[in-house]
């Protein structure tokens, strides 16, 4: 029976000793250090842990994780689904309805053996075959969380009063790859993260420091912007949480508008992909909490057994390529799937095994994952 001990690890920390969970956004301005996931559709878990030590991510430990076949892999939009909710929604945007909007989609495969599927160890294998800046691992079972996250984007920042958010827009193997209509995306992001901040920062305190700035990350480059305020006498975790999620730079802009398209579109709820994920120090006045994307979780509940979710996206603009689209997905999460698979290692070319597998409801190219 699967039922290891909860658990989270952010930042060289770990946290363990669980005291108390939680839907309500205001007990993180309580007391105590909290591991957070909140779901792209509104569902929060904030857990407070008792034991919270410097660790680093350990070593993997043969067969403590087996993941899914490389080709065992299903798309809740293949590439023609994919492809004409591009075209779609360039079609939303010529009628002036929506500027950009995410398009996403869900990845899973079955998990062969679920008593050898811990979070935390895939954490470990993705901290040496994908190492991210907002890396960590949630263990819930008993709350139906479970989460590795290889995340590159920082959703929001606090210290003190001094809140901040990274949003990324923008994905090439090379910068040479980027296009203006990544900088474009990414201008029109930061004008709505700084809209979002702005509701509950003191007037006049928001500003963006850097503009555009190219970040490498394994196997692909990105444009990164910094946007940073100081918060309103009187706001907290709670309206930070009501005004700006789910994130921006996952979401599309104006984000109302996106988010109609989005259901629009999407066949298969994003759970912990595209939401919140990281930790809050509500002793320190400190937290980062990442945009879920580069994002596994188990769903032990899935219809068919045990399985691991991934999901993977992309910014639609006017200026957007159908395929391009689909590929851009497909890069970001090429390496992730293999690392997940274990094929990592062994083999350069474990996307040639995911592209096989490509009939209607299947990935049909070299992966897929994060918007």
């Amino acid at each position: 029976m699967h039922d290891p001990a909860p658990l989270a690890r952010f930042g060289g920390l770990v946290a363990t000793d669980l005291r108390d969970v939680t839907g309500d956004p205001a007990a993180l301005d309580s007391t105590g250090w909290w591991a957070v996931v909140a779901d792209f559709e509104g569902r929060l878990v904030c857990a407070r842990f008792g034991d919270v030590r410097p660790a680093p991510v350990p070593r993997p430990r043969p067969g403590r994780w087996r993941g899914p076949d490389a080709g065992a892999w299903t798309s809740s939009l293949d590439r023609a689904a994919y492809t004409a909710g591009v075209r779609r929604i360039r079609e939303h945007i010529a009628a002036g309805e929506v500027y950009q909007a995410n398009l996403c989609r869900v990845l899973t495969a079955p998990l062969p053996d679920p008593a050898a599927a811990d979070p935390d160890e895939l954490t470990a294998l993705l901290a040496r075959g994908n190492p991210a800046p907002h890396a960590g691992t949630v263990r819930l079972p008993a709350h139906g969380v479970e989460v590795a996250t290889a995340s590159p984007e920082l959703y929001l920042a606090r210290r003190g009063r001094t809140v901040e958010s990274r949003p990324i827009k923008g994905t090439g193997r090379t910068a040479a790859d980027l296009l203006e209509k990544d900088r474009a995306e990414n201008v029109m992001i930061v004008d709505l993260v700084r809209n979002d901040l702005g509701r509950v920062s003191a007037t006049g305190s928001v500003t963006v420091p850097a503009l555009c700035a190219v970040e490498p990350h394994p196997g692909l480059v990105h444009l990164v912007s910094t946007v940073r305020g100081e918060l309103a006498p009187g706001a907290g975790w709670a309206e930070l949480l009501e005004h700006t999620f789910p994130p921006g730079s996952v979401t599309g802009a104006p984000k109302s508008s996106a988010l109609r398209v989005i259901r629009s579109l999407e066949t298969a709820p994003r759970g912990p992909y595209c939401g919140g994920i990281g930790w809050v120090d509500a002793d320190r006045r400190t937290g980062e909490l990442a945009v879920g994307i580069r994002t596994f979780w188990i769903d032990r509940t899935a219809p068919g057994g045990p399985a691991l979710r991934f999901g993977t996206g992309a910014g639609i603009t006017w200026g957007s390529d159908p395929e391009r689209e689909w590929e851009e997905t497909e890069l970001k999460a090429e390496r992730l799937l293999a690392v997940a698979s274990g094929e990592y290692a062994k083999t350069p070319s474990v996307s040639g095994a995911i592209r096989a597998t490509g009939a209607a409801g299947t990935t049909g190219g070299t992966g897929g994952a994060g918007a």
